[in-house]
Order: structure tokens, then sequence, then C-alpha cells
């Protein structure tokens, strides 16, 4: 069982820069899969950036690669989202999710289904 709490969301001008930070509790983070999806409003859910525990597998959604940057801090039990060159089109609440598994693939960890926990969000919203 993991918890996790998104922080570092808000109000930034397109070109502007956000951190996000995702800090899980519980134990054996480093052994998790992270990932960082999104919701509009009015739209679906959609993938963002995923990085397997042990970070040799790194994806990103088509529509950030080169502006966004996800990593984790395993002392501090944190995934982070660095958004940068931010446009009105990121504007959505962002949220972490996570899931202990021995296996894994591009297509699963770009799928919401195969993330067994998740945050409550953070709001980004990216005024033009």
């Amino acid at each position: 069982q993991v918890h996790l709490v998104e922080s570092g969301g808000g109000l930034v001008q397109a070109g502007g820069s956000l951190r996000l930070s995702c800090a899980a509790s519980g134990r054996s983070f480093s052994s998790y899969t992270m990932g960082w999806f999104r919701q509009a409003p009015g739209k679906e859910r959609e993938f963002v950036a995923a990085l397997s525990w042990s970070g040799g597998s790194i994806y990103y959604a088509d529509s950030v690669k080169g502006r966004f940057t996800i990593s984790r801090d395993n002392a501090k039990n944190t995934v982070y989202l660095q958004m940068n060159s931010l446009k009105p089109e990121d504007t959505a609440v962002y949220y972490c999710a996570a899931v202990l598994r021995t296996f894994w693939s591009e297509s699963l960890m770009r799928s919401g289904n195969f993330y067994d926990y998740w945050g409550q969000g953070t709001q980004v919203t990216v005024s033009s």
C-alpha cells in the first residue's frame, strides 16, 4: 500500500515552468513504477510520463516530449515532473500514479489501468 500526495501546481503564464512533486508514503517506494497523468475539463484522462522502478525505462506523451522531464528521488520517496515551456493546452489536473509490478512494458506504462494507486491531483493552469 502506498499513499500519494501531489504538490507544486499553480497558475503560470505560457512559456513558464513548474515542477510538480509526488510524495509517497509506505514501504518499498524504490520498487514502484511511477506515472503522471492529466485530465483537462471535459476531456478524458491522458498519459503524460512514466518512469520504471529501475529508472531504466522512461516514456513521454508526444505532446510533452522535450518540454517535460520525469525523475525520482528514492531517498525522499518522491517523483517529480519538471514542466518547461508550458502551453495553455497543458492546463489540467495532474495526477501521480504508482504500481508495484515485476514486469512492465511501454504500452502498460502508458495505460492508466496499469496503476494501482493514485494521488488526489494538483491543478495546473497556463494562461496565454
